[in-house]
């Protein structure tokens, strides 16, 4: 992050914490930012250098915004949210269902002016590129990520995480990439920097990195809207938006894509609320039926994980963060893990401690897979799975010790993605062939060598409750299997 971004982030959030004494969410603060940060953008693109026609009707325009005070201000605010949530393109993605939640006028007026730079005292955006704003942005959503009662957090990649992700993953000009649980655009945003890092793009392969690129789907409405600004704020798209909000597991849309770069929500189950006709609500369990799934489960990490394999393109490459459920779990579990031996080369497994996710206690792994042609020979095209231990006696908090991007370079450099065929085993990273894979039980790539510490000292120990967790999750996916099984006994 910038010198200059840092200081602006400070300021923002300051005022936020000022708002919540009015009953306005951190949730709920920047998605005001986004509505207001967006139209004072967007007035600035028409100004010099830029010179740009606006996207946004004079009549809703930020100047409109800036002329009207007190109670004037905060019914045109309302009105301009309504009208633009009808808008088509980019702006109807960002003002989709937004509502004005600074009920007080003084306070909305007093963000305007924050926003607008109208003083000595307040933030000149006109004086800063856009990297700087786009930081400043990504700022504010870690920030927000941070506010765990929100649930943020559950749409928030560490950013070590995802930068190591896209180092190995490699990004080369004009190949697309595809994210089907987007959140915020973490994975589209390292990408893009990574592109224009590491490589001397021509016109037509920048233009390809603005409009042709990324292409990604949410299921929130919120946080398709926060993916869409964030982008926007980093020069990616123009006035139609790569983001679309749905659930991108009801069908294949028929993209397909060279790179897949994901964080799926945590979470096994896909569910639906529904009401009984006595009013009381229940949670009813979904099940995808789609023919190039392999297995229908409820289990929504194993379905996202059959829909990454349908998206992605012949010799696509994929990086996706999975729980230890999809690692372990029996049946659906089992078919889709020998599947994926058997028809993509399953060739990396990166285990990651606890303590580095929002939402605590995660057990998570990152599995790197090439999508392949069918073979006639009847041979798997998995030939050895590489596995890195991340997790054993390693401790991250949140804020005392936090993941950096430094802690993953030892990963990187064995995965040595210049050539994964000449990787070499250290005491971390060990490689198990096909043949030792599907004999194991369950076909289970939940393994580990390292010798655990904290099992030798009482005092390492997890906290009871993430033992307990454990322990429920364990349970809860013998059941799951269990319920499988009967369900397919009764179907037969």
């Amino acid at each position: 992050m910038s010198n200059e971004a840092p200081a602006v982030v400070a300021k923002l959030w300051n005022f936020c914490n000022v708002l919540r004494d009015d009953g306005v969410s951190y949730g709920d603060y920047v998605q005001q930012l986004t509505n207001l940060l967006f139209l004072k953008m967007a007035d600035e693109q028409t100004k010099p250098p830029f010179k740009k026609e606006s996207i946004i009707p004079k009549k809703y325009d930020w100047t409109t915004l800036t002329n009207k005070t007190g109670d004037d201000l905060e019914t045109h605010y309302r009105h301009v949210l309504e009208n633009l949530a009808t808008e088509k393109g980019l702006l109807g993605v960002i003002f989709r269902k937004s509502q004005n939640k600074i009920q007080d006028p003084a306070k909305l007026e007093r963000l305007v002016k924050l926003i607008d730079g109208d003083s000595k005292d307040e933030i000149l955006w006109s004086g800063m590129d856009i990297d700087v704003k786009g930081e400043i942005y990504e700022g504010l959503l870690e920030k927000n990520a941070e506010d765990v009662k929100s649930g943020a957090g559950q749409y928030f990649t560490p950013r070590a995480l995802i930068s190591t992700m896209v180092d190995v993953i490699q990004p080369k000009p004009k190949e697309t990439i595809g994210d089907p649980a987007c959140g915020t655009g973490g994975f589209f945003l390292s990408a893009h920097k990574y592109l224009t890092e590491n490589f001397n793009l021509d016109p037509e392969q920048k233009k390809f990195l603005r409009d042709g690129t990324f292409k990604g789907w949410d299921i929130v409405t919120e946080v398709v809207r926060l993916c869409a600004m964030s982008m926007y704020l980093h020069g990616i798209g123009s006035t139609e938006s790569q983001i679309t909000a749905g659930d991108s597991l009801i069908s294949d849309s028929g993209d397909r894509f060279d790179i897949i770069m994901t964080n799926p929500p945590f979470g096994k189950k896909s569910s639906t609320i529904i009401f009984s006709e006595e009013g009381k609500a229940e949670r009813e369990t979904l099940s995808y039926e789609r023919d190039d799934f392999w297995a229908t489960t409820s289990n929504k990490q194993l379905n996202f994980l059959q829909h990454v394999k349908t998206i992605l393109k012949v010799n696509g490459r994929c990086a996706i963060v999975v729980p230890d459920n999809v690692l372990f779990e029996g049946g659906a579990g089992e078919t889709v893990r020998q599947k994926m031996l058997e028809q993509m080369n399953c060739h990396t497994l990166l285990r990651l401690p606890t303590g580095i996710f929002y939402a605590g206690g995660v057990k998570a792994n990152v599995l790197f897979f090439d999508k392949k042609p069918a073979r006639t020979d009847g041979k798997p095209w998995t030939e050895k799975m590489w596995i890195y231990d991340f997790r054993t006696n390693q401790h991250f908090t949140l804020k005392e010790n936090q993941l950096t991007r430094e802690h993953l370079d030892d990963f990187v450099k064995c995965y040595n993605a210049k050539n994964i065929l000449k990787r070499k085993e250290t005491d971390q990273f060990h490689a198990y062939s096909y043949a030792e894979l599907i004999k194991r039980d369950k076909v289970s790539l939940d393994i580990f060598w390292l010798k655990d510490e904290s099992l030798e000292d009482i005092e390492n120990l997890p906290p009871p409750e993430e033992i307990a967790e454990e322990i429920k999750d364990n349970l809860e996916s013998a059941l799951d299997s269990i319920n499988e099984l009967i369900d397919n006994l009764g179907k037969k």
